[in-house]
């Protein structure tokens, strides 16, 4: 297994990510959303994650689909700062394009996108700091070839009222993140594909809900009107024109969320006044974040209610720690009571950190002490992503590979512990490698999505 974000990554020489290979991705994008709008069919899934195993089985599922591969950094995963990943906004990049093309994956089938960008991890500081550090990030984004840009500043600063911001402040700061993106496109080589929009104020919070009780609220169809009318003006009072044009969806709450135990799934029904107010606006879809969990049927019913791009990330990597863990099991059946074995210790090894430092889950979880054992590995929240990269639990990781790589993992064991992968298993059409069945594990989930958005029918 690849180590991501710590292997090597291209030099720019390398890469040859042209405006014109840019270009074609982000053409593509659109030629995708049109179709929506013509024919409530077709759409994209945005991989937000920075987990290399999900990286891995995303370009992998788009390989099979002849499809695009769109890829997603958050503000709190990826900034100049490093992030919770350490990484720079020029280093996921690198990555991203580099394992596509060592997969064989041309670079103009590769859309990087920028999820959440504003001032969300400096959201403690005062909203002239905060607002300085995000037109960095952005900057840095367009700089380095995300050709998709979510401008989020619909969350309060340090010295913002506790009650929540104006719409119309909420749109002023966007629009001074996208004139930031624009000065950035400009200092590029001339050709280079001009950068497409998301914008917003009902954003549902990064990572999921950090409570479970109560249903949400669908955003109200008058509300679409008077957001979009809010950011165009702000963006036609700083002179951008042009980037309104390249705006192509809407942040709206379909009432789709998920909580530390609980997912709110799609109710066509309830959504369907929001729906039907796009009607007025035939140039832009919305854009659903937090889809992750849902149904089969209700993400098609997202996409057929002009939902194009759907968003998942928490989904995958739970999907990686259930395919780790279930091998973890294995490993002890075939190792716990072996003299001199010395079986990992990744669940020990993920709880010890997530004790250790409990910034990334401590106010999302909620009830005693037996709970919060059991959230922390298995809520839908997945917190436990923040940890798969601590060097302990890596060398634990790696210790299960190595014990599993080593001897023949038998059927039985795999239908006890991975019955998900069984049947393909027995069949031959996939080896019973570790490596393989959590990259199954994953693509099951990302093969969800595919469907839904049809993209096998649109390559």
């Amino acid at each position: 297994m690849t180590t991501g974000l710590n292997q090597k990554v291209a030099s720019d020489e390398e890469l040859g990510a042209s405006s014109e290979q840019h270009d074609d991705a982000a053409s593509r994008l659109r030629e995708i959303l049109r179709g929506n709008r013509q024919s409530a069919k077709g759409g994209t899934y945005a991989v937000c994650s920075a987990h290399a195993a999900v990286i891995e089985a995303a370009i992998q599922q788009s390989l099979a689909d002849g499809s695009l591969l769109h890829v997603e950094s958050t503000s709190s995963q990826v900034n100049q700062f490093g992030g919770y990943t350490a990484t720079t906004p020029a280093q996921f990049a690198q990555w991203i394009y580099f394992a596509a093309k060592n997969a064989g994956l041309s670079a103009n089938r590769v859309l990087l996108g920028g999820d959440h960008l504003g001032p969300f991890p400096w959201r403690n500081e005062a909203s002239a700091s905060a607002l300085e550090k995000a037109c960095r990030l952005v900057r840095d984004c367009v700089a380095d070839g995300y050709q998709k840009i979510h401008l989020d500043a619909s969350m309060a600063c340090a010295d913002d009222s506790k009650t929540g911001l104006a719409e119309e402040t909420i749109a002023t700061r966007a629009a001074m993140l996208c004139q930031a993106a624009e000065q950035a496109h400009r200092e590029l080589q001339r050709g280079s594909s001009q950068p497409l929009y998301v914008v917003g104020t009902e954003v549902p919070a990064p990572g999921g809900e950090s409570h479970d009780n109560g249903a949400l609220a669908v955003t109200k169809a008058e509300d679409v009107h008077r957001t979009l009318e809010a950011f165009r003006s702000a963006f036609t009072k700083l002179g951008l024109e042009s980037a309104w044009e390249r705006v192509i969806a809407l942040v709206v709450q379909p009432g789709v969320d998920f909580g530390s135990n609980s997912i709110f799934d799609y109710d066509r029904g309830k959504a369907a006044l929001l729906t039907a107010a796009l009607s007025s606006h035939p140039e832009l879809v919305f854009e659903a974040h937090s889809t992750d969990y849902q149904s089969s049927q209700a993400l098609t019913g997202l996409v057929e209610d002009h939902f194009a791009i759907l968003k998942v990330g928490p989904w995958l990597t739970f999907a990686y720690r259930e395919a780790v863990l279930s091998l973890s099991a294995i490993e002890r059946e075939l190792f716990g009571k072996k003299s001199g074995a010395h079986i990992s210790q990744v669940r020990e090894a993920l709880e010890q950190e997530m004790l250790r430092d409990p910034s990334h889950w401590q106010s999302y979880y909620h009830g005693d002490e037996d709970e919060l054992r059991r959230d922390r590995i298995y809520s839908y929240s997945d917190r436990c992503r923040y940890y798969w990269n601590q060097p302990t639990v890596k060398e634990e990781i790696e210790r299960l590979l190595d014990n599993l790589r080593a001897t023949r993992i038998p059927l039985t064991l795999i239908s006890q512990y991975l019955a998900l992968e069984y049947e393909p298993v027995r069949a031959g059409e996939l080896p019973a490698v570790p490596e393989g069945m959590i990259e199954y594990h994953i693509r099951r989930v990302l093969r969800v999505y595919a469907d839904a958005c049809l993209v096998s029918h649109l390559a």
